[in-house]
């Protein structure tokens, strides 16, 4: 299946992380919806952002590397690569955006959201089946 994903990562403390080209970021302590695609297979892609041994080549990677981080739920649907920044624009109404985390390839502010509200179930109002996973 193909389509696009949210992964809700919970960050156990603060922390400042170096993410590719963006340099060092801080990262306080809480929920974050992050918005992602992929084009051949959604399961794979979702298993890799699980894995912690991985070559970091997204932005996404890097934050999931650190120890305090951990993907806690994560919602699939079937929407088209087309829609992913409109969806990242509707999660972004929801928290706070991480400017230039996960975008470098379009025009938006962020793909990643440090969510207000800290029940990530309000995330399927925008469309999206949360799947299970043993973490």
């Amino acid at each position: 299946m193909k389509g696009i994903y949210i992964l809700i990562v919970k960050l156990n403390e603060d922390v400042d992380i170096t993410v590719g080209a963006l340099g060092r970021l801080h990262f306080s302590e809480g929920l974050y919806a992050y918005v992602g695609s992929a084009q051949s297979s959604i399961e794979a892609r979702i298993e890799r952002h699980f894995r912690r041994e991985k070559r970091k080549f997204w932005h996404i990677d890097y934050l999931l590397d650190h120890p305090a981080s951990k993907i806690v739920k994560t919602y699939v649907s079937n929407a088209s690569k087309a829609q992913e920044c409109k969806i990242a624009r509707e999660v972004s109404q929801k928290g706070m955006q991480i400017t230039g985390f996960g975008c470098s390839d379009c025009r938006c502010a962020s793909h990643l959201v440090r969510l207000d509200n800290q029940e990530p179930s309000q995330l399927a109002r925008v469309g999206f089946t949360a799947i299970s996973r043993d973490c």
